[in-house]
């Protein structure tokens, strides 16, 4: 396993999960140099590292607060320390939540999203007295929640008169996430961010955020200094990227930071061999147009065929020299953000020696 994911034989367990703090911070200060240029705020989104060590990073580079997508991930980045969050989730404030919302907004400065009147009501009810505020969702072609951008007036209309502040309006690109998807999914981002803010207006209402962004479309993204709508970025694959982003080309093999370190555990004779290195590990995820269940770094030509749960499959060419049964190497999960919710820690690897372990802290926090 030559190259920057050779660590000294035994120095983790396999399957392991190794971030490259060299690769990561270079991440990490490029997306933080690239929003301030365009004059955009960024907010990372927290739900990729689920680290409260690498949130701190982020903050310390300028970032204006988080984003999490459960009020779990925001109980656990308060206990942290963050002082600012965002759940950039449409969440229904039912009697569980609604007494968690209420404690978390006593002790940090809380933003919530929402799509609709009744759900408005419910937040509003279960954040009465305190300062929080909350962020219209709107639909810019995901097909996911979020109402279209026409109607974020309305819901704006319905959570001030119910006591709510309206801090702006917020959409997830998602839909970048394909070949040739991301400079059309950032046209739709900016179109319906600036559609949504001129239906607050006509309700009469300010809409200074206009938050949007995801990692394939971030640099595209056109903020004040462009001209463009978008005030806040919540990009989270940044900080690690993944084979899904090479593929995609939102990023090279030297950018991604994060790997699952795999020992061969066998080698069949027909162009076959196998790592440790499974589902419960990289994760499930294969879109359709990824070209296997993960990519291999040192090992371009093979393809990762099949995925069990502690097995992965790799097709090898056979004039290709085959690794042996022992070997270690590097794999990038297809989705970074699931394979880092199966595991309790990361190892933390720079100059090729183990320097550090930091705990996922909000691993599993899904409600």
């Amino acid at each position: 396993m030559p190259g920057r994911w050779q660590l000294p034989p035994g120095a983790v367990p396999t399957p392991a999960v190794v971030v490259d703090t060299a690769a990561l911070d270079t991440n990490l200060r490029a997306m933080a140099d690239s929003a301030a240029h365009r004059g955009i705020a960024l907010r990372p989104h927290v739900k990729t590292h689920k680290s409260a060590e690498i949130a701190r990073r982020q903050l310390a580079l300028g970032a204006a607060g988080i984003t999490v997508a459960t009020v779990g991930e925001a109980e656990a980045f308060a206990d942290a320390g963050v002082p600012d969050i965002f759940v950039a989730y449409p969440v229904w404030a039912d009697a569980a939540r609604a007494g968690r919302l209420r404690e978390l907004a006593g002790r940090v400065r809380l933003s919530v999203g929402v799509d609709s009147a009744t759900a408005a009501h419910r937040l509003a009810a279960a954040l009465a007295g305190s300062p929080s505020q909350v962020l219209v969702e709107v639909d810019c072609g995901l097909r996911r929640s979020g109402v279209l951008p026409a109607g974020a007036g309305v819901v704006a209309a319905a959570a001030t008169a119910a006591g709510l502040p309206v801090a702006g309006v917020f959409t997830p690109p998602g839909h970048s996430y394909a070949p040739g998807a991301p400079g059309p999914a950032a046209a739709d981002e900016s179109s319906a961010l600036a559609a949504a803010a001129d239906s607050l207006a006509a309700a009469g209402l300010p809409c200074p955020v206009r938050s949007g962004g995801s990692t394939p479309t971030a640099a595209l993204s056109l903020g004040p200094a462009n001209d463009g709508p978008v005030t806040e970025l919540r990009p989270g694959v940044y900080a690690f990227n993944d084979a899904q982003q090479v593929v995609l080309g939102t990023c090279a093999v030297d950018q991604v930071a994060l790997a699952v370190l795999a020992t061969v555990v066998s080698v069949p004779a027909d162009g076959r061999f196998i790592l440790d290195s499974g589902a419960k590990v990289l994760g499930p995820d294969r879109p359709a147009w990824a070209p296997g269940h993960g990519l291999l770094p040192d090992f371009p030509v093979s393809v990762i065929t099949g995925l069990w749960e502690h097995h992965a499959v790799v097709s090898h060419p056979a004039s290709q020299p085959a690794p042996q049964a022992g070997d270690q190497m590097a794999v990038f999960p297809n989705h970074v953000c699931t394979a880092v919710n199966l595991v309790d820690s990361v190892y933390v690897a720079q100059d090729g020696q183990v320097v550090d372990v930091w705990p996922v802290t909000a691993r599993g926090r899904n409600t």
